[in-house]
C-alpha cells in the first residue's frame, strides 16, 4: 500500500522533487487512466499546501468533462476555450492565474478559490484533458509550480496507457 509523505520543505523545488518521486512510486506498474488520475488527485490534494481543489477534466465529445478530483463538487462540463481549464486545453499551454477574479471568463465552481493553475495533458500532439488545481490563496502558483506540475503530468503520461 502506498502512503503519501507529508513533509515541510524548504523550497517549492524540493516539494516537487518529492511529489514527483511519490507519484512515480504510486503509479509504478499501474497503467489505468482513471486509477492514476484518482491517486494523483488525492496525492496532490493531501500533500500540497494551500489548495482547495485538485483534479482532472478529460476531453469528451469536444468539451472538458469532470473526472477524478478531490475537493468540493465542481463544474461538470467546460467548453474548450472557456475559463482557465478551457483556455489551457485550447492553447495547449499551462495557465497560471494569480487572481481568478481578474481572469476574463473565469468559471467559479468554488467561490473560495482565488488562484489556479491548469496543465494540459497532451498525448501524441492532442489535448486529452487537463490537471486543474485551485487555491484560496491569491498568487499561490508561480513558475516553479508550473515546472513541477508539468513534470508531474509528463510522468503521468509515461505511466498511463492511453487508447
Amino acid at each position: 500500500m502506498f502512503e503519501a509523505q507529508q513533509v515541510n520543505f524548504a523550497s517549492k523545488s524540493e516539494f516537487y522533487k518529492s511529489l514527483n518521486a511519490q507519484a512515480q512510486q504510486m503509479m509504478s506498474g499501474e497503467t489505468d487512466l482513471i486509477a492514476n488520475m484518482a491517486n494523483l488527485a488525492s496525492l496532490i490534494f493531501t500533500t500540497m499546501p494551500s489548495v482547495n481543489w485538485a483534479g482532472f477534466y478529460l476531453v469528451k465529445d469536444g468539451e472538458l468533462v469532470l473526472s477524478p478530483f478531490m475537493g468540493k463538487p465542481a463544474c461538470v462540463r467546460i467548453k474548450i476555450g472557456k475559463g482557465v481549464c478551457g483556455k489551457a486545453a485550447a492553447t495547449k499551454e499551462t495557465q497560471v492565474v494569480p487572481n481568478v477574479h481578474e481572469f476574463t471568463g473565469h468559471i467559479a465552481c468554488d467561490s473560495a478559490s482565488n488562484s489556479e493553475i491548469v496543465v494540459p495533458i497532451i498525448v501524441k500532439g492532442k489535448v486529452i484533458g487537463v490537471l486543474d488545481i485551485d487555491s484560496p490563496q491569491l498568487g499561490r502558483f508561480n513558475a516553479i509550480d508550473k515546472v513541477g506540475l508539468e513534470a508531474l503530468v509528463e510522468n503521468f503520461i509515461a505511466a498511463t496507457k492511453f487508447e
